[in-house]
């Protein structure tokens, strides 16, 4: 059950929050150095986006949800993080597009809000996960 504070909270969320520089956006460097991090400092990384993207690239550790546009991967969200507690570090990602057109992490971001959900962070993909993770170098599982 979601508590009116955590609804009023979450109502406060508008695609302003998910601007870069915003306390709820990570960098692809400052989450490459959690990934360096000890497996119990990890966050729980969620990719968000459609599932070519994820079976041709993606982070290692990170679990697939499906498009946070889907209504379906909604529910799979809801319940992936139910039995969490509501502090735990949560990373949503997408990287389908340029990120002001991307219609994924912002539902999922919300969703997450409105359960009560406090240190939840969306990367910050400008252009699109090939060009802003995989072509830098970054650590990626492909073709799984």
């Amino acid at each position: 059950m979601v508590s009116l504070a955590s609804a009023q909270n979450a109502a406060t969320h508008s695609s302003d929050e998910l601007a870069p520089g915003s306390p709820h956006i990570i960098s692809p460097e400052d989450l490459l150095k959690l990934l360096q991090a000890p497996a119990d400092e990890k966050p729980l990384i969620l990719n968000v986006g459609p599932w070519l993207l994820y079976r041709q690239a993606h982070i290692p550790d990170a679990e697939y949800i499906g498009a946070g546009s889907d209504k379906q991967a909604l529910e799979k969200l809801r319940a992936k993080v139910k039995p969490l507690p509501h502090n735990k570090f949560i990373v949503l990602y997408c990287g389908c597009c340029p990120w002001s057109h991307c219609p994924n992490v912002q539902p999922a971001f919300k969703e997450l809000s409105t359960m009560g959900f406090t240190n939840v962070k969306v990367l910050y993909i400008a252009d699109n996960f090939g060009s802003d993770w995989v072509y830098k170098g970054y650590p990626t599982i492909k073709g799984q």
